[in-house]
């Protein structure tokens, strides 16, 4: 699968009829969706039109080489305007992902610098379906879905087995729900849950960054999947026409208690070769020269947060401790973890992996992995603006070193 994404600067008109100014690959925001099946050797070439800063692609939460990463000043330099920049990767996962700058990203995603990308298997469904990359973005104040802002109307038949690929592109957690019939959350983060039973008025809290796959089967009446607090949504029906109430769900739906376990080689009794306390607070201090009350990993300033060195093969135990009052959802590239405990109480349901945890204030988690992909991977706080501040490290694997560099002499700015 080849495709060109250009980073261009557009004027983009959203369904209720307001412009927006926006940072856009290919013209459009979201980017255009990126389909590829297992197996699959992607190439993307990166041309950057007129983002003056420069740009990267990132594959948020697929398991790429290290060298096709796309973190400027780590795996490579920004594309500076006129430029352009290939990667390549082998698809060997199933899924759904997105894809965003890494330069400057807490201007570059928010201007409208990212997309859909769905993995899907080798071998296509012979069963009816229908796949729909839900991606949401906030605007200047205008929340959408895809570049919808309102309430959207679709026709589908009744039996059609249904996918809505929830993908949340804003820095703060995002609260959905979905009326009108039953529901299964089928895949979190890209990788399928064991055994997900039906459930209905419950409420989905993604973090930033994070991926819900919810899944039903279309009923003869409406069903209304309802973004909470925003006029954006999407009404399926049989004839594309009617409606029905969002539900006012109190409930928040519990990832770590839904559907059945299954044995793991990261389970709660694994032997782990690495253990790491990550705990997030706020200190007085400088960044970037500014004095001011600062982001803080195990007491350190960016840029003395620690590095995390494993070998090769290791199992490796991570805990985090957020003891500030901000959501963190924490986003290692290169790896899924799986989460083996919150706040003390161990998973009992299907095993829970996710590449982006939303960390909640006063939160602590236990995760775990293999650390199975060698590189200098970034490990930091998917609320950009975070990041930008200083809420970053990185896990290194040993003997791994990069030729870039980060910073104002570089014009290299992951975040």
């Amino acid at each position: 699968m080849k495709l060109t994404l250009v980073a261009q600067q557009a004027s983009v008109r959203l369904a209720s009829g307001k412009v927006v100014e926006a940072w856009t690959f290919n013209g459009r925001v979201p980017g255009p969706p990126i389909r590829a099946r297992r197996g699959d050797l992607v190439e993307v070439t990166l041309v950057n039109r007129d983002i003056d800063d420069g740009v990267t692609a990132h594959w948020h939460g697929v398991d790429v080489p290290n060298a096709e990463d796309g973190v400027a000043g780590v795996t490579q330099d920004a594309v500076r305007p006129g430029a352009r920049y290939r990667y390549r990767f082998r698809v060997d996962q199933e899924g759904s992902f997105w894809y965003h700058s890494h330069q400057v990203g807490s201007e570059q995603v928010r201007r409208g610098l990212c997309g859909p990308l769905t993995l899907l298997p080798r071998t296509p469904s012979s069963t009816r379906e229908l796949d729909v990359p839900v991606v949401t973005h906030l605007f200047t104040g205008s929340f959408a879905i895809g570049a919808d802002d309102t309430l959207q109307h679709r026709a589908v038949a009744p039996a059609t087995t249904v996918r809505l690929r929830l993908v949340n592109t804003d820095d703060t957690p995002r609260r959905y729900v979905l009326a009108g019939t039953p529901f299964r959350v089928a895949a979190i983060d890209g990788t399928e849950l064991n055994a997900p039973p039906p459930i209905e008025n419950q409420t989905l809290e993604l973090g930033g960054g994070a991926r819900y796959d919810v899944t039903f089967t279309m009923p003869p009446t409406p069903v209304r999947l309802q973004v909470v607090d925003a006029p954006a949504g999407i009404v399926f029906s049989a004839n594309g026409s009617g409606d029905v109430a969002a539900t006012d769900s109190r409930v928040l739906f519990d990832p770590s208690s839904y559907g059945s376990p299954k044995a793991t080689r990261l389970g709660s009794m694994a032997r782990f070769d690495r253990r790491f306390r990550l705990v997030i607070t706020r200190k007085p201090g400088f960044f970037d020269g500014r004095p001011g009350l600062q982001w803080a990993v195990n007491g350190e300033i960016y840029p003395r947060t620690p590095m995390f060195m494993v070998s090769t093969g290791d199992l490796v135990k991570m805990e985090i401790d957020n003891r500030t009052n901000s959501f963190h959802p924490m986003h290692l590239h290169g790896h899924h973890m799986l989460v083996l405990s919150r706040n003390g109480r161990p998973v009992r349901g299907s095993p829970w992996w996710v590449d982006t945890l939303n960390v909640r204030p006063k939160e602590q988690y236990e995760v775990a992995f293999l650390a199975d992909n060698p590189g200098l991977w970034m490990d930091h706080c998917h609320n950009l603006q975070h990041a930008a501040k200083g809420l970053t490290m990185h896990v290194v694997y040993k003997g791994i070193t990069t030729p870039f560099e980060a910073g104002e002499a570089s014009g290299n700015h992951p975040e």
